[in-house]
């Protein structure tokens, strides 16, 4: 299965895109999606349990993945 995810600051930086498409296969999780992801050129960037949402909600790498989902990366946030 295809799944698009968003990618936002140092990780669009990293992968060199705000977006990118990864296969997966079916019945997968959203670790199997960062591990897609940290497999990229750049991914290494990418912790490997990151801050994930999945259609706007915050998710835990066990959660399933559907195609129609909306998933982002959330790097960390510093402020001042």
């Amino acid at each position: 299965m295809i799944v698009n995810v968003l990618l936002f600051a140092s990780y669009a930086d990293a992968l060199g895109a705000d977006a990118v498409t990864v296969e997966v296969p079916d019945g997968a999780v959203l670790g199997d999606v960062v591990t897609a992801i940290r497999g990229r050129p750049g991914g290494d960037r990418v912790p490997s349990v990151p801050l994930v949402a999945r259609n706007h909600r915050y998710a835990t790498l066990a959660d399933p993945v559907a195609p129609t989902d909306e998933i982002a990366l959330i790097p960390p946030v510093a402020g001042g």
